[in-house]
């Protein structure tokens, strides 16, 4: 048990909003999924923060994350959809948030495709110890794996990147 205090859920939206959107938006490569994302996560640590026991709030808080896109994997496998067409009239073209606008300059188009070729497993784990900067340590209890499988993932996965950018 930790004496860490329970943040409240605005602080949580504060301190942790931007860092979530980061990691929604490299694991889903677009910016309107990574911000229904961010929206599921809020919504779920604002039902699961009266039974949060502080321990490690990191931990807790991207694996809400990680299960909040996973289920919308599994959704979207079970009810596909089909994007309108690039070209349709019909459509409105708004300009970019500065939000999307500084993830895509954080890391380059390149290394955002290279992250979305990569599988799913390696592209957690890199994302999370690179792009959020979470230890190996705190990588694993969000992930529910052992250290030396987050290890071996951010090492194989930074390795495939490098395949992809060369």
């Amino acid at each position: 048990m930790s004496d860490e205090p329970v943040p409240s859920w605005e602080e949580v939206a504060r301190e942790h909003g931007r860092k979530i959107y980061n990691f929604a938006y490299r694991l889903t490569g677009n910016a309107d999924d990574a911000h229904d994302l961010v929206q599921e996560v809020l919504l779920r640590v604002r039902r699961g923060l009266d039974a949060y026991r502080p321990g490690s709030f990191d931990g807790w808080l991207w694996r809400i994350t990680r299960n909040a896109f996973l289920d919308e994997v599994r959704r979207r496998k079970r009810r596909p959809s089909v994007p309108l067409p690039e070209d349709d009239p019909g459509g409105v073209d708004p300009s970019p948030s500065p939000h999307d606008e500084l993830a895509k300059v954080r890391l380059g188009e390149d290394v955002q495709r290279a992250l979305l070729q990569l599988p799913y497993d390696f592209r957690e784990a890199v994302v999370l110890c690179d792009v959020v900067g979470l230890t190996y340590e705190e990588i694993a209890e969000a992930v529910g794996i052992p250290i030396g499988t987050v290890r071996s993932r951010i090492h194989r996965g930074r390795r495939m990147l490098k395949e992809l950018l060369t």
